[in-house]
């Protein structure tokens, strides 16, 4: 550029060009170049570069290109592929370099362009996400459910053990109550979850649970167009800032509970932020959203799965490949079946008889040792084999009491520690854990004195262990022996 200016500047004081040339060193082309130009022009092509050997082949190249369409991303073809092919299969004489340029200036072509968008208040975008997350010491993958409101940035992030369709709701029905509105719409993608099937039409065919959902929010669910997540690209953006802010290092928690208090908080922390390009917050831009968005209804929906089944002759029920125990009194009856995200109830008519946690293995059993003390009281001898007993981890002094128990009244000793065992079915462990101590101190081992024990407990009042406690069992009267009894005996009259 100095040179530029010096060569102008000698030309416009009255030196001639060929001067200007000689002067500064330099041809009178480049003279008359840079009196036609104030700066650089840089390299100009008068005319499109010419590759005689690739004439022929672009429609061979874009065929295949065409083709990659339909085949896995990691299946398709590269530069290096296309030239081998050409050569072994077409007798392509030319080079490799010709070929890459053709693909790259082909790829820019066909690149996908983009409007920017405006968003409105009031509107809202939801998606699913994945990480690996430490909870009460397992790694495992955690879903993530994700809404954002693009007109504020404002965001609500839950995490589940898997993106099931109640797990959907359910992040709805909390993402609601975090902002304290429901949105007029969310934009979805094709997620099978919500979307039972996409009909030739376009239209969508919805989910049995979601269409619930939809009609107890009366809000408007929009969808993307399938595989294109630049559709809804605030979401998906959010994915990525969540993985990377909320998610590095490995979260460790001890609850999926205690997890998702953490990131709420993240989320309201999040609300003071000011991101590019907006010179308010994110919070008082929230205040547009919320003013544009509907009142939550009366009560949050039940976001559960509904099925129903039959209680097999071992006290199961099976959902969702895994097998549940109810009360074996329910034996062969016909059962209804809800599946929340943490919890699977089962009912009978309209009472609920069993209520055990969310398993998300498959093919595994969920036992409640309590729904089959009936059965082994009766049939003790399957007290030790007894599969929903093996792993029932009770306090050392319930086994101290079986083995004292067993040692006075052998077999019948067994059947009178199951009868203890089933005051669960009407008071908690941390009440009969008590009673037990109590009652190995004072060496009272048996059922009733258990009972009574416990029932002191409840009802606050000092334990009396004699017959009073008990007025319908007979009593039996014992005589004082008298002195002059055993002096009798010892006289020899007594014969």
């Amino acid at each position: 550029m100095d040179l530029y200016r010096k060569v102008r500047l000698a030309c416009a004081e009255g030196m001639s060009q060929r001067e200007v040339a000689r002067h500064f060193n330099i041809s009178r082309d480049s003279v008359s170049k840079m009196m036609a130009f104030s700066t650089p022009p840089g390299y100009r092509r008068t005319a499109p570069v010419k590759r005689p050997k690739l004439d022929g082949y672009p429609e061979i190249i874009d065929t295949w290109l065409e083709g990659d369409r339909e085949a896995h991303r990691k299946q398709r073809h590269t530069a290096k592929r296309v030239f081998d092919r050409l050569r072994d299969e077409h007798g392509f004489t030319g080079g490799y370099t010709i070929v890459k340029d053709y693909i790259r200036e082909r790829e820019r072509r066909v690149r996908e362009m983009f409007v920017p968008l405006a968003h409105p208040p009031g509107h809202a975008q939801a998606d699913f996400g994945e990480a690996v997350v430490i909870i009460d010491g397992v790694e495992q993958k955690a879903h993530f459910f994700f809404m954002d409101l693009p007109h504020s940035d404002a965001c609500f992030v839950r995490a589940y053990p898997a993106a099931t369709a109640e797990a959907w709701v359910d992040g709805h029905i909390h993402a609601f109550a975090f902002f304290g509105k429901v949105p007029a719409s969310v934009l979805y993608d094709k997620d099978r979850c919500l979307v039972a099937k996409i009909l030739p039409d376009g239209t969508r065919q919805r989910a049995t649970l979601f269409s619930g959902f939809l009609s107890h929010y009366l809000f408007r669910d929009r969808y993307g167009r399938p595989d294109k997540g630049n559709d809804k690209g605030n979401v998906e953006g959010l994915v990525g800032y969540s993985r990377r802010n909320f998610m590095v290092p490995v979260p460790r928690f001890t609850t999926w509970e205690a997890f998702n208090t953490y990131l709420e908080e993240q989320c309201r922390r999040r609300q003071a932020d000011v991101l590019r390009g907006q010179s308010e917050t994110i919070g008082e831009r929230l205040a547009r959203d919320l003013a544009a968005m509907a009142e939550l209804p009366a009560a949050p929906f039940d976001a559960c799965d509904q099925a129903t089944g039959r209680v097999s002759s071992q006290a199961l029920v099976r959902y969702k490949t895994n097998d549940y125990s109810v009360p074996v009194a329910y034996g062969h009856r016909d059962v209804w079946i809800r599946g929340y995200v943490d919890a699977v109830v089962i009912g009978c008519g309209g009472e609920i008889i069993a209520r055990h946690p969310r398993c998300y293995d498959r093919e595994d059993m969920v036992f409640d040792p309590v729904h089959y003390l009936p059965l082994i009281e009766r049939k003790i001898n399957a007290l030790d084999q007894a599969a929903p007993l093996a792993e029932w981890d009770l306090p050392p002094e319930f086994a101290t009491l079986r083995r004292l128990m067993e040692a006075r009244m052998i077999k019948a000793g067994r059947r009178e520690y199951v009868q203890v065992l089933r005051l669960l079915e009407t008071f908690d462990i941390d009440g009969l854990h008590a009673a037990i101590r109590q009652a190995l101190r004072l060496g009272a081992v048996g059922f009733d004195a258990v009972k009574h024990l416990v029932l002191c407990q409840v009802e606050k009042r000092p334990p009396k262990l004699d017959l009073d406690v008990y007025p319908y069992l007979p009593r039996a009267e014992v005589g004082t022996t008298s002195t002059a009894s055993y002096m009798l005996l010892l006289s020899g009259d007594a014969a």
